[in-house]
């Protein structure tokens, strides 16, 4: 079968920046939807057409994946807002920010603690790979027509790979798993 739109794909794949760093491997296979919100839209074009078996390197530039690094989603706030516990890579939904963090920052938006300092804490809107170019060396395990309640939801289901945007500055920050 043709890999097409409305159709799920299962894939492997390896994921590195272009330093050639390994950032993540799908050794086994994972089914997404082609034609929902399960992949990026550039992932989507380059398989159109191939069937099982077809191997793929691709190239995604930052505003084709996570998007551009955004240095308005970083933000130092008092550490005495913070529980005793915090560590850093710990994260927080913008709209559960503690009281007292900065207004301005987004509540759509999930933040990472990425340094931890005796009066502030930083925190990091951003997708941990928005501003990398990534490459993906992907091999299509099968192919398969979606059912309808895949696409009525916009997914294969396994919220692996999810594009979700959490705010409103297109494209990026978006989840891997």
């Amino acid at each position: 079968m043709e890999i097409k739109q409305q159709c799920v794909v299962a894939l492997t794949w390896t994921l590195k920046d272009t330093l050639g760093e390994e950032l993540d491997v799908l050794d086994e296979p994972v089914e997404f939807l082609v034609g929902g919100e399960d992949l990026f839209q550039a992932i989507e074009e380059a398989l159109q057409g191939h069937e099982v078996g077809a191997t793929l390197d691709l190239q995604i530039e930052p505003e084709q994946g996570f998007g551009d690094f955004n240095d308005q989603l970083v933000f130092l706030e008092s550490r005495q807002l913070f529980p005793p516990e915090l560590e850093e890579g710990m994260t927080f939904e913008g709209a559960s920010l503690p009281a007292g963090c900065n207004l301005d920052a987004p509540k759509n938006v999930l933040y990472t603690v990425t340094e931890i300092y005796p009066e502030h804490v930083v925190l990091d809107g951003n997708h941990p790979l928005a501003g990398i170019a990534l490459r993906l060396s992907l091999t299509v395990e099968s192919v398969r027509d979606a059912t309808e309640e895949e696409i009525g939801r916009g997914s294969a289901g396994t919220g692996f790979f999810k594009i979700q945007p959490l705010h409103a500055t297109p494209p990026g920050n978006d989840t891997l798993h």
